[in-house]
């Protein structure tokens, strides 16, 4: 039996089971040609790809498949070599259909009826159990956590994933090796396109945004305006970033055709922020978004990539694992995304949301473990940051300066972390230079002052 004939069967037994099961049942119910060496190492894989769940550990883990949308079996992924086996039946038969030559497919106007049926909290594209599945897998800290403490922990490795991967699903030909050497150090590759370097630039700016405002960004029509503004800046024309397109356009690759008249577009972007809002579950939100300001194309250009951005809004703001388009293939993205164009139908790109997101869940855990990461320092932040400040600006020193730190962190946090809080800042101090002073509200003047105090 061929390796992706055994993946398959694997699949296809676990997705006929009502409930999770061991190895060793699963090896009974395949028969002869799987041992269970071959079934742990498939299962294994299939739990790093998040196609499949497992529970429990060692001997008690038992193992379910991932639902999915629509999913019904997988004996067509045998014949769709050229599209990841994360669809269901259903996504295959949506992707064939838009895969025809263009002359085969009917034009299609954008259908005002699609937003205006969905009622947030009574309609939903993500089935419960997708729901479930995914917040189990996101959720990364307590309901005492500020909105963005996840994101400031991975800030580096979400900005990076989510630069690279949204701007190669646009065709940037940046690798990731190049994009981290650009985000992190300022080197750009020679070989590329000032464009290129631009984009990705700009969704550092984007993403900055959302996770540095995480209290306070909502998702409405500014705030979609506001990411647009950020990813276009310098790749559209001033008057045209951030504001809705005065001209009609045309997708490639697609049949559809999007509204022209600006008024209603900023009608149409208006109930897609109105709707969002109401949205009460992050992932449905977040689905929402990425589906609808896609399929309206309010800009002259770079709407993709403001939907993906869009969608981060509420899991940056619930700390959840931020959802970077890990692993998508981009045939796999632009049939699923003209899925919704012509078909309105969210069934390929439900799947891609769920595969990417649970893959982005594994790798984001292991960052964090090679990280060493500092809970505290992340939750205190503002609280750091206004303790210093007030340093500064009194000119504290000395043992007027620890009172004030000891008092302050009596205030401001909890009697477990007072110790590590004050710790924080007292280091902080000690490295404090005029390269230190973003966002701290002080003048380099005053800065100097204080320092010249303590030399």
């Amino acid at each position: 039996m061929k390796p992706r004939d055994r993946k398959l069967a694997i699949l296809h037994q676990l997705g006929k089971e009502s409930e999770p099961i061991r190895s060793s049942e699963l090896s009974e119910k395949l028969g002869s040609n799987f041992d269970q060496r071959t079934i742990r190492r498939w299962l294994s894989k299939l739990v790093e790809e998040g196609l499949i769940q497992k529970t429990g550990h060692t001997k008690n883990a038992r193992y379910s498949a991932v639902k999915r949308p629509g999913r019904k079996d997988d004996q067509n992924l045998e014949k769709n070599e050229g599209v990841s086996s994360c669809f269901s039946s259903a996504s295959l038969k949506s992707i064939q259909q838009v895969s025809l030559p263009l002359f085969e497919r009917q034009p299609i106007p954008y259908i005002t009826e699609w937003l205006e049926s969905y009622q947030p909290n009574k309609s939903y594209y993500l089935s419960p159990l997708i729901r479930k599945q995914l917040a189990e897998a996101g959720l990364r800290a307590s309901g005492q956590d500020p909105a963005g403490t996840y994101a400031h922990q991975i800030f580096n490795r979400l900005i990076i994933d989510l630069s690279f991967n949204s701007s190669r699903l646009e065709g940037n030909t940046y690798s990731l090796i190049d994009t981290e050497r650009l985000l992190l150090h300022g080197n750009s590759a020679e070989d590329k396109l000032d464009e290129e370097k631009v984009m990705i630039m700009n969704h550092k700016e984007a993403i900055r945004y959302l996770v540095d405002n995480a209290a306070k960004v909502e998702v409405n029509y500014n705030t979609i305006c506001t990411l647009h503004y950020l990813l276009a800046d310098g790749l559209v024309e001033s008057s045209e970033a951030g504001k809705i397109r005065r001209h009609g356009v045309r997708v490639g690759g697609s049949i559809y055709i999007p509204f022209e008249e600006p008024s209603e577009l900023s009608k149409q972007l208006e109930l897609i922020a109105d709707k969002a809002s109401l949205i009460i579950d992050p992932f449905e939100q977040s689905f929402f978004l990425l589906v609808h300001v896609s399929y309206l194309q309010a800009f002259i250009d770079v709407n993709k990539r403001t939907a993906r951005l869009c969608a981060n809004i509420p899991l940056v703001k619930n700390n959840l694992v931020p959802l970077s388009f890990n692993d998508v293939k981009v045939d796999d993205y632009k049939l699923s995304v003209i899925a919704i164009y012509e078909l309105q139908d969210i069934t390929p790109l439900a799947d891609l949301f769920t595969y990417s997101y649970l893959r982005t869940c594994i790798a984001y855990d292991s960052t964090v473990k090679s990280m060493g990461f500092d809970k505290v320092r992340v939750r205190y932040r503002q609280e750091r940051r206004a303790v210093i400040k007030e340093i500064i600006i009194q000119k504290l020193i000395a043992d007027e300066l620890n009172r004030y730190i000891q008092n302050e962190a009596i205030k401001l946090v909890p009697t477990e972390h007072q110790k590590a809080f004050v710790e924080d800042i007292q280091e902080d101090l000690n490295l404090m230079d005029e390269s230190r002073l973003a966002g701290l509200g002080i003048t380099t003047e005053e800065f100097q002052q204080w320092f010249a105090l303590n030399a």
